[in-house]
């Protein structure tokens, strides 16, 4: 399996058939969406409101979302955030790993992982962070089967949900898998 990951360019509006896939993508997470409450209707999520979503991140200099295409399909998107609001924290974070449904439980979430792990400890960080919903038990089995640990609970800034916070060490660069 080889991943290829390209940034989301800020400076424009996604084009339509990228926009295509990226809905797709999103909408076919519907249980994810059921819990987060990202979308009013998990499972009626439409162009418009993706683009939406990205351009806000998009907005913050500091988030970059990442493609992820497997032979020319979109299987992932990660996106994250190079400094959090809060001073004291040190780390860059994954804000959102989300992978298509019929891609899943074939090793891309890991690979993704590992890709970005691989692009903050490049650029000299020594650890990222990320937060899990706690009504979310599947993405805290994945992230600490990846070796992320728990270091604290607290409510996201966004929508103020109830989350975990994990942090993972940066070592020297794995091979993707």
């Amino acid at each position: 399996m080889r991943l290829d990951l390209l940034p989301l360019a800020a400076d424009h509006d996604i084009p339509a058939p990228l926009l295509t896939e990226l809905t797709a993508l999103y909408a076919s997470n519907r249980a994810f969406h059921a819990l987060s409450g990202d979308f009013p209707d998990p499972d009626d999520i439409r162009p418009e409101q993706v683009a939406a979503a990205l351009a806000d991140e998009l907005a913050n200099p500091d988030v970059q979302v990442l493609l992820a295409r497997s032979a020319g399909r979109l299987v992932g998107v990660v996106i994250t955030l190079e400094h959090h609001p809060d001073p004291a924290d040190p780390d860059p974070w994954i804000g959102l790993l989300l992978v298509a449904a019929d891609e899943q439980r074939k090793g891309y979430g890991k690979e993704l992982a590992t890709l970005v792990e691989n692009r903050f400890h490049s650029a000299g960080r020594a650890a990222v962070r990320l937060a899990v919903l706690d009504n979310n038990p599947k993405a805290l089995a994945f992230w600490t089967t990846l070796g992320y640990e728990v270091i604290g609970h607290r409510r996201d800034l966004q929508l103020a949900r109830p989350c975990a916070v994990l942090r993972k060490p940066l070592a020297t660069p794995k091979a993707s898998v």
